[in-house]
């Protein structure tokens, strides 16, 4: 389905760009630049090396000469990236340009008197090029930006039914890929790939299909009896961990790409659930429960005792996603209402974050994208983790809930 891919985008430089010094090397979730305004120094800029995820304040910028839908998107991928919008004398850094046609953006440090970035875009729609100067911009920071190229899926509620739909990160021209008409729930990009496993009711049962967005062609990939949901691939793609409970009660379960070699990794009473991996492919980990307590856990992707993550200060943590740099492992939390949370990876005192379930990293290990529940259905909104700024992503006519972002 080749509507999916984005159309050629070609970004030219009149010059060439001086990278800012101060901020080269900067990591996602390690190193974050912010500005302290100290008396009498109103322009001293502080690099801070360790922060606490939901502290950190958004780095301000001053945005002119964009408009309509360039300035829209602009606006919306700083925000969800953790920056913050005012006056070009008291920005960290001015970004300017224009949309007439094409999109010509420029970017200067204010304060280190350097410039960043200074190209035209051509050779996509106008979103896509608007999307390319923020990626660039950031970039130039030493930091990973969003890929604008990595589509979401999610599940849209229609009435009785759902469907499984597709789009940009930010809602933009979401398409459904499945018309099963029936319920359908937890699609799983495969990385590398523009394919997706899900659940579907449509045999009549809860089964795990593989669905390739670029042929069209779709197979059963689990139909076991009882339960086949919570298709998770790993990082290579080469393996696929899923919930079955064909052995009696839900539990974790390891299988190669074709379906073969099915292996169970765990064997408890508790209903195991949302399984993911760590990025080097070792780990999966889950939400179960122990002493009738829902906790998170892993267990060896090859086999092996299972090991709690411990989520201190934090009560019923579920639906865990490990981030893709290894360092954390964001969550749902259920107390009394629903709590988007993060954890460090090794276990330890959880964060707070804001309300909401369902959470998936970006790529980036600093977005998240997850559903809120607003009016008596769901909606998809972006959190940026070190700031905890949070954005809605463009609406849809239904609940849409279960976001997975392509990596």
């Amino acid at each position: 389905m080749k509507r999916f891919l984005n159309q050629p985008l070609v970004a030219r430089a009149p010059r060439p760009v001086a990278r800012h010094r101060g901020c080269a090397g900067l990591v996602a979730l390690g190193l974050w630049l912010a500005v302290a305004r100290a008396p009498g120094q109103s322009d001293v800029v502080d690099i801070v090396r360790e922060i606490v995820p939901g502290a950190t304040r958004p780095i301000p910028v001053s945005i002119s000469g964009f408009t309509g839908e360039a300035l829209e998107v602009i606006q919306f991928d700083l925000f969800v990236q953790g920056f913050s919008f005012t006056a070009p004398d008291t920005a960290q850094f001015l970004l300017s340009g224009s949309n007439d046609g094409s999109l010509t953006g420029r970017a200067t440090d204010r304060i280190n008197k350097s410039l960043l970035v200074n190209k035209s875009y051509t050779g996509a729609t106008l979103r896509r090029q608007a999307h390319a100067f923020v990626e660039d911009f950031i970039r130039a920071l030493g930091r990973t930006p969003i890929d604008p190229s990595k589509k979401i899926a999610f599940k849209l509620d229609t009435g009785a039914n759902s469907e499984i739909y597709v789009a940009d990160f930010d809602g933009h021209g979401a398409q459904a890929v499945t018309r099963d008409n029936t319920i359908v729930a937890a699609p799983a990009w495969v990385p590398g790939r523009l394919a997706l496993y899900y659940t579907s009711y449509r045999l009549g049962n809860p089964d795990i299909f593989f669905h390739d967005l670029s042929s069209g062609q779709r197979r059963v990939f689990a139909r076991y009896p009882g339960l086949n949901t919570s298709a998770a691939p790993s990082p290579d793609g080469r393996r696929v961990a899923m919930i079955l409970s064909k052995g009696g009660s839900p539990d974790v379960y390891v299988a190669d790409a074709d379906g073969g070699n099915l292996v169970q990794l765990t064997q408890t009473p508790a209903d195991e659930s949302s399984p993911c991996w760590s990025p080097d492919g070792r780990w999966v980990c889950f939400a179960t429960k122990v002493n009738e307590r829902r906790v998170l856990a892993k267990v060896p992707a090859s086999g092996g005792p299972l090991q709690i993550i411990t989520t201190r200060g934090i009560s019923n943590p579920s639906e865990p996603d490990w981030s893709p740099d290894g360092k954390w492992i964001v969550f749902t939390a259920q107390m009394g209402g629903f709590e988007i949370c993060v954890v460090p990876a090794g276990g330890g005192t959880a964060t707070v974050l804001v309300s909401g379930e369902d959470p998936c990293w970006a790529a980036n290990s600093r977005t998240v994208i997850f559903a809120r529940r607003q009016s008596g259905r769901r909606v998809l909104s972006l959190l940026d983790v070190p700031t905890k700024q949070v954005k809605d992503a463009s609406r849809f006519s239904g609940s849409s809930s279960q976001p997975s972002w392509a990596r």
